[in-house]
C-alpha cells in the first residue's frame, strides 16, 4: 500500500506498507544498479522522495553487490510505525546468508517523520558474522541517497580475515582482533583515515582511499606500524593451520592471484620494528604497487643486527601459478648478535655480507622457496669463533677439553665463505669453507626447501699435530627451524664425543647457517674461493 501526501503538502510518500515481498538487488562492478533513478555515470542524480512511514516485515531479499563484492539472501524486517503521534526511529533488521555464512545486521536511523533534504539523515548499524561483529554510526547526505555518506565504526573477531563475510573485503588471517576506522564515501572513491588494526602484539595505522572511476578499483595506501609480529599473521595466528606436523620456517600464507588481477594498487608501508621468527628487522620501509596483476616490491630496506638490508620482488600473478624474482642484499650484519642458547659470548662473530638471487613459482614464500631456481651466496671476511668448535670439527682431545672447561678460548676466523646453488627448490652447496687459524672447516651437503630439512656435513682439517684425532666429520641433520648436529659414529671414541656436540648443538648450527660466497671482497677470502673451487 502506498499512501501519497494529501494536495499542497510537500513531495514525498505519506506511508508505504508491503506485505509478503520479494525484493531482488543487482549491482555490477562498475556500480549500475536496479535500484538506482538515473545513471551514476553521469553523476548525482536528483532528490528521493522520502518515505514518512514505513512498514516491510519479513520481505524475502536476494542482494548481488559485484562492486562491493556482498552477496545476501534473507529476511529483512523495516519498521517506524508512529505510536500515539510520537516519532519512532527507523529500525531495519535482517537475517540470513552472507557471502555464504549466518549473519545478522541492524540498522537504527532517525525517525522518517522528520528527514529532510536540507539536513543529513543519521544512523548506527551492527552486524554479527562468523564471530566477527560491526559496529558503526554515520550520516548520509541526503535521505536515502547512499552515493554520499560518512560513518565511523569499529570491529572485534576472532580472525579479521572473518570480515569478508561482513564486508567482502579479502583481508588476512590473524589471531583476535580490533579494528577501527572512518569511512567517506562520495560516488566512486571511498577513503579510510584513521585506520588502527591490532592482533596479538602487533599494529598498524594508516590511511587507505579506493577509486573504481575507470571500472578497475585503484587503491592508494599509506601504512605505518610501530611493531608487526609475522607468528600474528597467517592461518596459524588463527588457529586454522595444520594440526600436525613441524612448523614450516618460511611462511605458507598464500595470497589470492585473483586478488592481484582484481584492480591496481600503490602502497608505502613503515615499520619501526618487525619481528620474522627470531629476527628483528628495524626501521623497514617498502613501496609495492600492483600494475594489471603484477605485483612488485621496490625498494624494501631495513635494518638487521647493526647492518643493511635491501629487496626487490616481483610477482607476475597473471597466470594461476604466479612467477616470483626475488633479490636481497644484506651487508654489516653482526653475527654476534644472533640469538644463542646459554649464556656467555656468542658462538660467532663479525661482519656478514650476504645475496639471494632466485626464481620461482608459487602463491607463498614456502612455495616460491620449493620451486627455486638461482644462487644464495654469503662471506664472512674475518671474525672470531670460539676454539672448542673451531676444534671441535677436527673431533681432537684438545678441542673436546676445551668445552669440558667451557673455555671462552676464540680462534681468529680468516675468512668463511658459502656458496649454494638451488636448483628446483633444492640447494647444494658449491662451496663451504670456514677458515680459522687452528682449523680449516669445509661442508658439503643439501637443503631441501620443500620440506625445509638439511643434510650437511662438515669436516675439520687440523693446522697442527693432534693427538687422537677422529676422522669422524659432524653431520648437520634437522630442519631450517630446528637444526640438529651428530657425529658419523664410527667407533666408541666417537661415540663418546657425541655427548659433548650437545652443548655446542644450537650455536654451530646457526653460524653455519649463516655462511655463503660470492661477495669476498678480502684478499684471504678471494684466494680460499679459488683454492676451494679448483679442489672441487
Amino acid at each position: 500500500m502506498i499512501q501519497l501526501p494529501a494536495f499542497g503538502h510537500s513531495f514525498g510518500i505519506e506511508r508505504l506498507e508491503m506485505q509478503n515481498a520479494t525484493l531482488r538487488l543487482v549491482r555490477d562492478s562498475t556500480g549500475h544498479a536496479n535500484w538506482q533513478s538515473t545513471d551514476p555515470d553521469k553523476g548525482p542524480g536528483p532528490n528521493l522522495p522520502i518515505v514518512r512511514s514505513l512498514s516491510m516485515p519479513n520481505a524475502y531479499v536476494v542482494l548481488d553487490d559485484a562492486l562491493r563484492h556482498l552477496q545476501f539472501e534473507g529476511t529483512v524486517s523495516a519498521q517506524n510505525a508512529n505510536a500515539a503521534g510520537a516519532l519512532q526511529p527507523l529500525r531495519i533488521e535482517g537475517l540470513g546468508q552472507l557471502n555464504g555464512r549466518a549473519a545478522t545486521f541492524e540498522i537504527i536511523g532517525d525517525p522518517l517523520g522528520t528527514a529532510s533534504h536540507e539536513r543529513p539523515y543519521r544512523f548506527t548499524f551492527a552486524e554479527r558474522s562468523s564471530g566477527s561483529r560491526l559496529t558503526g554510526r554515520g550520516l548520509l547526505s541526503r535521505p536515502f541517497n547512499f552515493d554520499a555518506f560518512d560513518t565511523r565504526f569499529d570491529a572485534a573477531g576472532a580472525d579479521l580475515k572473518d570480515l569478508y563475510f561482513l564486508t567482502g573485503v579479502t583481508l588476512v588471517n590473524t589471531g583476535p582482533y580490533r579494528l577501527s576506522s572512518s569511512l567517506t564515501h562520495r560516488g566512486t572513491n571511498s577513503k579510510f583515515s584513521d585506520l588502527v588494526v591490532s592482533s596479538g602484539q602487533s599494529d598498524m595505522r594508516g590511511t587507505v582511499s579506493i577509486d573504481t572511476s575507470s571500472g578497475r578499483p585503484k587503491l592508494d595506501a599509506d601504512v605505518n606500524s610501530q611493531f608487526l609480529r609475522m607468528a600474528d599473521v597467517g592461518a596459524r595466528a588463527a588457529g586454522r593451520g595444520p594440526a600436525v606436523g613441524t612448523p614450516l620456517l618460511l611462511s605458507n600464507a598464500m595470497l589470492s592471484p585473483s586478488l592481484v588481477r582484481h584492480g591496481d594498487a600503490v602502497v608505502n608501508f613503515h615499520a619501526r620494528h618487525v619481528e620474522i621468527g627470531g629476527v628483528s628487522l628495524h626501521m623497514v620501509a617498502a613501496k609495492a604497487t600492483i600494475d594489471h596483476g603484477v605485483l612488485t616490491i621496490a625498494p624494501l630496506s631495513a635494518d638487521v643486527l647493526e647492518g643493511k638490508l635491501f629487496a626487490k620482488l616481483k610477482l607476475d600473478a597473471r597466470t594461476e601459478v604466479p612467477a616470483a624474482d626475488f633479490n636481497l642484499k644484506i651487508t654489516g650484519l653482526q653475527l654476534g648478535q644472533l640469538v644463542h642458547k646459554g649464556p656467555g659470548q656468542p658462538p660467532v662473530e663479525g661482519l656478514l655480507q650476504a645475496r639471494v638471487a632466485i626464481t620461482g613459482q608459487g602463491s607463498s614464500v614456502h612455495q616460491v622457496a620449493a620451486s627455486a631456481n638461482g644462487t644464495v651466496t654469503a662471506v664472512l671476511p674475518h671474525g672470531a669463533i670460539r676454539a672448542s668448535l673451531a676444534e671441535l670439527t677436527g673431533i681432537d682431545l684438545r678441542g673436546l677439553g676445551l668445552l669440558i672447561t667451557k673455555s671462552k678460548q676464540e680462534a681468529n676466523v680468516r675468512c668463511g665463505v658459502a656458496s649454494f646453488k638451488a636448483h628446483d627448490g633444492t640447494l647444494t652447496a658449491q662451496s663451504l669453507v670456514l677458515d680459522t687459524d687452528p682449523v680449516l672447516i669445509i661442508g658439503n651437503g643439501q637443503i631441501h626447501l620443500d620440506t625445509e630439512t638439511i643434510d650437511m656435513a662438515v669436516r675439520g682439517h687440523p693446522k697442527s699435530l693432534r693427538l687422537f684425532r677422529l676422522r669422524s666429520p659432524v653431520l648437520v641433520r634437522g630442519t631450517l627451524s630446528h637444526p640438529s648436529i651428530d657425529i658419523q659414529a664410527r667407533n666408541s671414541a666417537a661415540q663418546t664425543t657425541k655427548a659433548a656436540l650437545d652443548l655446542v648443538l644450537s650455536p654451530l648450527a646457526e653460524a653455519l647457517g649463516f655462511v655463503d660466497s660470492g661477495l669476498a671482497k678480502d684478499a684471504d677470502c678471494a684466494a680460499l674461493l679459488h683454492s676451494t673451487g679448483s679442489e672441487r
